[in-house]
């Protein structure tokens, strides 16, 4: 049987940054064949994630991509278990790889994603890589893609942990309102609303806060007339707290997000309407 010498143990560690022992263990298991040694070593991290799949990741990186046209754009949460690994290089490449992978291609899925090529690999190869330096639970946790004929702003939050696309009805802002559609994305970060406008909040949304209203109304001992007034009143501040459009502006409190959308659209010379947004946050349910 082969000696596995100190130096050959430093190479393998050298290409795959598992540990010693590890690496002493698929050399032995190889009979020194480097390749096959790396091989063992992706498989034994693709094994052991299943025994941490149930330690919860809620660390790691938000990931974003925008095609230059702003017509198409991604955002990926890639989690670790700890903060410690989401710092890490390595964990910041293969977030990245997952990213690039995801807007060259047309992965809508995470599993989709797994499959796509990277090089003469695949996301999936790349991932068990990293499970195998790794002692933790590291996994794509959730991933997004949006296409539009009009144009998709995005902001990333410094430090990767809070990410948003806003999709607005007209191509035109490309030219004429990046920047105001910017700080729009930036206010869905920080106010975080449930919805575009009025328009979208259900009807049993709409009974359930009346509801919740009525009763807090009537404990403080309030009857009759009132407890509707003062519930439809709440209603409106449901609305302007939780519709984007109706939010006041937060570089401006004297403007809502109607008022700003409708003088991009003036400079864009089109009725312009956000028609969506999507916000992750690392780590929500």
């Amino acid at each position: 049987m082969l000696t596995i010498t100190p130096q050959m143990v430093k190479e393998l560690r050298d290409k795959t940054n598992a540990g010693m022992g590890d690496c002493k263990k698929a050399l032995t298991e190889s009979d020194g064949d480097m390749q096959t040694a790396v091989e063992i070593l992706r498989k034994k991290g693709a094994a052991s994630a299943s025994k941490r799949s149930d330690r919860v990741s809620k660390e790691g990186l938000i990931c974003i991509r925008t095609k230059n046209d702003g017509k198409e754009a991604i955002i990926v949460e890639v989690n670790s278990e700890t903060d410690f690994v989401a710092r890490n290089a390595e964990f910041e490449r293969y977030a990245n790889i997952c990213a690039d992978a995801m807007i060259n291609s047309n992965a809508s899925t995470v599993d989709e994603l797994m499959n796509e090529k990277v090089g003469d690999d695949t996301v999936l190869g790349i991932h068990n890589e990293i499970l195998a330096k790794f002692s933790e639970n590291i996994q794509v946790r959730r991933v997004h893609r949006l296409k539009s004929e009009g144009y998709i702003a995005d902001y990333l939050h410094a430090g990767s942990k809070l990410g948003v696309l806003v999709e607005f009805s007209c191509n035109n802002v490309f030219n004429t309102g990046v920047q105001p559609s910017r700080e729009i994305a930036m206010q869905v970060a920080a106010m975080n609303p449930s919805y575009v406008e009025r328009a979208n909040v259900t009807q049993a949304t709409i009974d359930k806060e009346i509801e919740i209203y009525r009763q807090q109304i009537i404990d403080s001992g309030k009857t009759g007339d009132l407890v509707d007034r003062i519930a439809v009143g709440k209603l409106e501040k449901f609305y302007q707290e939780q519709c984007l459009v109706e939010q006041a502006f937060v570089k401006d409190a004297s403007k809502t997000i109607k008022d700003v959308v409708a003088d991009m659209g003036k400079a864009c010379g089109c009725d312009l309407k956000i028609n969506s947004f999507n916000r992750f946050l690392l780590g929500e349910d």
